[in-house]
């Protein structure tokens, strides 16, 4: 059960409104009380929706931050890719096909077979079937060891993505009189974490980001104070230390 909070660290900080936040903590809800109260089988379509949602929030950084390729490699799939105006929209998309999009990352077909087969699992498990396919503990207890060991993969294989991401952000945000808005903050809260659903493993890959390749930019002092605000805010080392 300590594991499972992992998944949260792959999750939006903050969500662009509180239906959206609403709805994840229902998800986690449900799978901590079905686990605790011994039903298993529920507990693991829970889970499950919440790693969809975080596969949902990794397409929409890929329409957000590569808009052009994210039109390219959308061709073909439900309509729901060109008008969407939320992550959650994607889930009219079939599961196991949304997953292909995911080469955009050089994720192989190994991989994506992997992650197409937990959700013809999940599938199997929802239906009136007659089967409980979870009765023990560490038959879910499994499962949601793989579900994070997919997420981490998926994650790593992001990390440019996000890191494009926030270059573009402190190179447009670096002059004080263009921002939308004037506490630093609130700039980085709002046109980035919200705008792009980032999750604290997404941070990281922003904190990791070496700015002394942005020294040659004009007006570098204020690329140097948003990277010192991101670190203040979100950094857990630095949490830990306070």
């Amino acid at each position: 059960m300590d594991e499972s909070f992992e998944i949260l660290n792959y999750l939006p900080i903050r969500f662009k409104n509180r239906n959206e936040q609403e709805y994840i903590e229902f998800l986690w809800d449900s799978f901590e009380s079905n686990y605790k109260s011994e039903k298993y089988q529920f507990s693991f379509i829970a889970y499950h929706m919440l790693f969809m949602s975080f596969v949902y929030f990794n397409v929409w950084q890929i329409k957000k931050i590569h808009a052009a390729d994210y039109d390219k490699i959308t061709l073909g799939f439900n309509d729901c890719f060109s008008n969407a105006s939320s992550p959650f929209t994607f889930s009219q998309e079939q599961e196991r096909r949304i997953f292909t999009l995911f080469k955009f990352f050089g994720l192989g077909n190994d991989k994506i077979g992997q992650y197409k087969k937990i959700v013809d699992l999940r599938n199997e498990v929802a239906h009136s079937n007659g089967n409980i396919y979870f009765k023990a503990q560490d038959t879910v207890d499994n499962k949601i060891t793989e579900i994070l060991r997919f997420s981490e993969e998926i994650q790593q294989h992001t990390k440019s993505a996000i890191q494009d991401c926030f270059e573009r952000f402190l190179v447009k945000k670096k002059n004080e009189e263009e921002r939308s808005y004037i506490d630093i903050q609130e700039q980085i809260n709002e046109e980035l974490v919200h705008e792009h659903y980032l999750s604290q493993k997404d941070l990281e890959f922003c904190l990791e980001y070496d700015i002394t390749k942005l020294s040659e930019q004009p007006n570098y002092a204020e690329i140097e104070k948003i990277f010192e605000e991101l670190k203040n805010e979100y950094s857990q080392e630095e949490t830990a230390a306070t």
